[in-house]
């Protein structure tokens, strides 16, 4: 099995790349494949809500200048999905909502691409406006009818300068227990 990871954040191993490898740990630990994707600090196009995509049904965006179709598939390989973001004025950041619409269309027209999938949001934080960017990752997953095992608290860690969150010790336990949630439900589901 495997779980890919898309971070974010344009700090390549900043506080959400540290959570995200906190989590990565556990999965690989219990025998998972893991991959992170670098998606923060990319120019990305948003959506356009050309349609395209339910017109030609070919599980990719026509949007094809970026690497949000490579993105997508690497969703559609994945047993599990993590999607990471720092939190930016109390929300995720551009790119990361960039591949939530885009993805989110492409796997609505073409037949719930990412049905059952195993998904969890990732938040880095400094102080407040988290659980706002928490809660537009897990829509996502939720209207994509993926599958999203809980934690210990939310999947929250705080901190300012790169490597900040490592000293959230309670945020980095509910990594370790998201990624022993994330084995275990992707184990049931996929037998």
């Amino acid at each position: 099995m495997k779980v890919v990871a898309f971070n974010g954040s344009p700090r390549e191993d900043g506080n959400t790349a540290k959570l995200v490898k906190n989590v990565f740990s556990e999965l690989e630990r219990q025998g998972i494949e893991t991959e992170m994707i670098q998606l923060g600090g990319i120019p990305v196009m948003g959506c356009t809500a050309c349609m395209k995509c339910f017109e030609n049904k070919d599980r990719r965006c026509v949007i094809s200048s970026d690497l949000i179709n490579e993105c997508i598939e690497k969703m559609i390989e994945a047993d599990g999905i993590i999607i990471a973001s720092p939190t930016y004025f109390a929300d995720l950041t551009t790119e990361t909502k960039a591949l939530i619409d885009r993805a989110g269309f492409v796997g609505k027209a073409n037949d719930e691409l990412f049905k059952h999938k195993v998904a969890a949001a990732v938040v880095s934080v400094r102080r407040a406006g988290a659980l706002h960017a928490f809660d537009s990752i897990n829509h996502f997953f939720l209207i994509s009818q993926m599958v999203v095992p809980g934690s210990s608290y939310w999947n929250i860690g705080m901190g300012l300068a790169p490597g900040d969150v490592e000293s959230d010790t309670e945020g980095m336990q509910t990594m370790q227990n998201l990624g022993q949630n994330m084995t275990w439900l992707m184990k049931k589901i996929n037998g």
